[in-house]
C-alpha cells in the first residue's frame, strides 16, 4: 500500500539520497495514470507458476505488489499459510505498481482475474463491485465477527460499495499528519497552529524571517490535493465529500466547499507556500528536505513521510526536531478537530469468477492468514502502524512509539477517516480533479470555476 516517496526545481543545491520508505504512497496513487497494454510484456516476479494457475482444485492464487518490507510480510504470511493448509496452496504472482494496475484492470475485465486481488478500495473496487465482478462479503463478515473486530472501523469504508463489503482491508493505516519544525518554532517563539487563523498568522511570521511557511512538492498535485481533503472536512464535515462521491448534482458547490477553496487561495496569496512550490515534485523527497533543513517551518504530507525524513534528515527526527500535530480548526467549521484523511488500508477483494474452492481458500486466508502476531510484529518493525487493535503495548515498546502512538490514535479514533480523493474517485474524475487543484493553486482559475468544472465530471 503506499505512495513511494516524497517531491523542487531546486531553491537550494542538495543531493536526496532515494532510500527505502517502509510506507510510501505513490506506489497506490494515481489511479488513471495506467500504464499501456504493452505492460503485459513485462516480467513479473512470483512464487510459481502461471499467474492464472491455482495449483489445484483447492488453492487459489493473489496477485500483489513489489516493495519491501511489505512484499516480503505479506509472502511469510502466504508461507505460513500454505504450511498449514497442504491442500489449500495459495500462489502470489508481484508486479511492479504501474504493471500491476494495467494488468490487473485487464484481467479482470477478461474474466482472468487471480482469485485475491490486491487493491485500494474507493473508486475502482466501486466498479469492479457495480460490474460484478469481486465478491460480496458482507455476509462472511457477519459470519465471522472476530476477523472485523480485529481490524479498525475506519478502514471498512474504501471496502464498501452501497452498504456492501467487497473487500478485506490489509496491511497499514496512512493518515496525513501535519509536520511542523520544532527547531525554528522555538526560534520564533511560535507554537503550531491549532486553528486556520493561527496558521495565517504564522505565514506572516515565518516570512518576516525569511523561512517559508509551508514546504509544497506542487508540481506533484497529489500533494496539494491533501489541503483539499482537509479543508473541505473542516469547513464543512465529512459530508461535502460524500455528495461529492455519491455523484450529487453540484456538489462541488456547496458552500463549505468554496469557502475551502476561498481559503487556500488566501494561504498562497499569504505567500504561505514556499516560492516555486509548482515546479517542486514529491518523488524525490524535495519537499521533505526542505523541513528538515531548515528552508521551510510546516510541512503537509503522509505519515510514511516520517520514515524517509528519519533516514535522510541526519538526525532531524532522532534529536527530537520534527513535531507533528492534528490538522487546524477553522471557526465555525463543521468539521470534527478528530476527523483524519489520507489511506486507511489496502485492500483484498476476492474475483467473483474464481471457483467455490478458490473462494473457500481466500476467506479461510483472510481469517487465519492475516494479521498473525508475527505479521503486525513485521509492520511494526518495518516503522508502519498495521490496521489491527489492540496494539498499543507493542507501539509503545518502539523508538518511534510517540509518531507510531500518535497515528494510531488518530487513525483508531477518528470519527471519519475521509479516503484520499484520487483514490475514492473514479479514474476519470480523479485525473480531472489533479488538472484543476494545479489551476486552483497558481490561481489560474477562482473557486467558482474549480468547481463548475469538477461537477462537470459527477457521475462520470
Amino acid at each position: 500500500m503506499h505512495r513511494t516517496s516524497a517531491q523542487v526545481p531546486w531553491l537550494f543545491s542538495m543531493e536526496i539520497r532515494m532510500k527505502h520508505t517502509p510506507t510510501s504512497r505513490r506506489t497506490f496513487l494515481s489511479l488513471a495514470a495506467l500504464a499501456p497494454f504493452a505492460a503485459w510484456g513485462l516480467t513479473a516476479c512470483g512464487t510459481s507458476g502461471p499467474a492464472g494457475s491455482s495449483g489445484g482444485s483447492g488453492g487459489a492464487t493473489m496477485w500483489s505488489l513489489t516493495g519491501k518490507p511489505n512484499e516480503t510480510i505479506r509472502q511469510n504470511t502466504v508461507d505460513v499459510f500454505n504450511k498449514e493448509n497442504s491442500a489449500s496452496q495459495i500462489k502470489v504472482t508481484v508486479f511492479q505498481n504501474d504493471a500491476y494496475k494495467t494488468k490487473i484492470k485487464t484481467a479482470i475485465g477478461a474474466g482472468q482475474a487471480p482469485t485475491i486481488i490486491y487493491g485500494w478500495g474507493g473508486g475502482t473496487l466501486k466498479s469492479y463491485a457495480e460490474a460484478g465482478q469481486v465478491e460480496d462479503l458482507t455476509s462472511w463478515f457477519t459470519a465471522n465477527p472476530e476477523v472485523k473486530n480485529k481490524l479498525f472501523p475506519s478502514s471498512f469504508g474504501a471496502a464498501t460499495v452501497d452498504g456492501k463489503i467487497y473487500a478485506m482491508p490489509s496491511q497499514t493505516v496512512q493518515p496525513i499528519v501535519f509536520y511542523y519544525n520544532k527547531e525554528l518554532f522555538a526560534k520564533a517563539n511560535a507554537q503550531p497552529p491549532k486553528t486556520w487563523d493561527d496558521l495565517m498568522a504564522l505565514a506572516k511570521t515565518f516570512n518576516d524571517m525569511g523561512i517559508a511557511p509551508l514546504s509544497l512538492g506542487g508540481q506533484s498535485r497529489w500533494t496539494s490535493m491533501m489541503w483539499l481533503e482537509y479543508m473541505f472536512d473542516r469547513v464543512g464535515g465529512p459530508e461535502v465529500f460524500t455528495d461529492i462521491y455519491n455523484g450529487k448534482a453540484n456538489a462541488w458547490s456547496h458552500p463549505a466547499a468554496l469557502e475551502a477553496l476561498a481559503k487556500i487561495q488566501d494561504l498562497v496569496s499569504a505567500d504561505g507556500f514556499i516560492k516555486g512550490f509548482s515546479s517542486i515534485t514529491a518523488d524525490s523527497n524535495a519537499d521533505q528536505a526542505l523541513l528538515f533543513t531548515g528552508k521551510a517551518a510546516m510541512m503537509l504530507h503522509g505519515g510514511w513521510t516520517y520514515g524517509s525524513m528519519k533516514n535522510d534528515g541526519a538526525g532531524f527526527v532522532q534529536d527530537g526536531k520534527l513535531g507533528w500535530v492534528d490538522f487546524p480548526t477553522v471557526t465555525g467549521g463543521k468539521g470534527d478537530p478528530k476527523n483524519a484523511v489520507g489511506n486507511p488500508a489496502n485492500y483484498l477483494s476476492i474475483s467473483a469468477k474464481a471457483t467455490d474452492a478458490e473462494k473457500e481458500t481466500a476467506k479461510k486466508y483472510f481469517k487465519d492468514g492475516l494479521f498473525t502476531k508475527e505479521e503486525v510484529a513485521g509492520y511494526i518493525a518495518s516503522g508502519a502502524v498495521p490496521i489491527a487493535t489492540g496494539i498499543e503495548d507493542q507501539l509503545a515498546a518502539t523508538d518511534d512509539k510517540d509518531f507510531l502512538t500518535y497515528v494510531y490514535t488518530l487513525a483508531k479514533d477518528a470519527p471519519s477517516f475521509q479516503q484520499s480523493w484520487d483514490q475514492a474517485l473514479s479514474p476519470t474524475a480523479a485525473e480531472a480533479l489533479l488538472n484543476n487543484i494545479d489551476q486552483l493553486f497558481i490561481k489560474a482559475v477562482t473557486p467558482e470555476q474549480f468547481a463548475a468544472n469538477m461537477n462537470a465530471t459527477l457521475g462520470k
